[in-house]
């Protein structure tokens, strides 16, 4: 089974829908936020985020949102990527809460061939959002590509 594109299978305008979802526990929150030693109390203590917050809950972290929108991508963007090369225009639009279920979806905005000839770089925009169809995180990404003669990464071969 392919996982991923070559350069080749990418245009301007392809939208792609990626599936499946994916539900925030309170497990992902609390891991997330003490793998990356985030310790402030609006994501790990319920009774602080519900008395001095404007949510009156825990919010999920944005990193975490950040990264689960672009795993879920990477099947239909950049499984066959050489490198992520950039992202562009972070932004987290709406909170995410615990039991939210996130999607997300992204458009080629641009792509263009590198100088050496067996790889290219695609633009993507991708929007994570969540049950209520809100948009809650966004952002660009450029990616490098391989063309299907690429001498490392041709037909039926992954990155890694």
């Amino acid at each position: 089974m392919s996982y991923g594109r070559y350069y080749e299978e990418f245009e301007v305008g392809q939208h792609f829908q990626h599936w499946p979802g994916r539900t925030i526990s309170e497990t992902d929150c609390t891991w997330f936020a003490l793998l990356t030693m985030n310790q402030h109390p609006l994501h790990s203590d319920a009774h602080y985020a519900g008395t001095h917050t404007q949510h009156k809950q825990r919010v999920v972290l944005g990193p975490l949102v950040f990264s689960v929108v672009i795993g879920m991508s990477v099947a239909d963007v950049s499984g066959r990527a050489i490198a992520n090369l950039e992202v562009d225009r972070l932004r987290h639009e709406k909170p995410t809460f615990i039991g939210d279920t996130l999607y997300a979806r992204s458009t080629v905005l641009e792509k263009r061939e590198s100088s050496q000839g067996d790889r290219g770089i695609v633009t993507v925009e991708t929007v994570g959002t969540n049950q209520r169809g809100e948009t809650v995180c966004s952002y660009v990404r450029k990616v490098l590509v391989p063309k299907r003669n690429h001498p490392t990464l041709g037909e039926g071969r992954l990155p890694y």
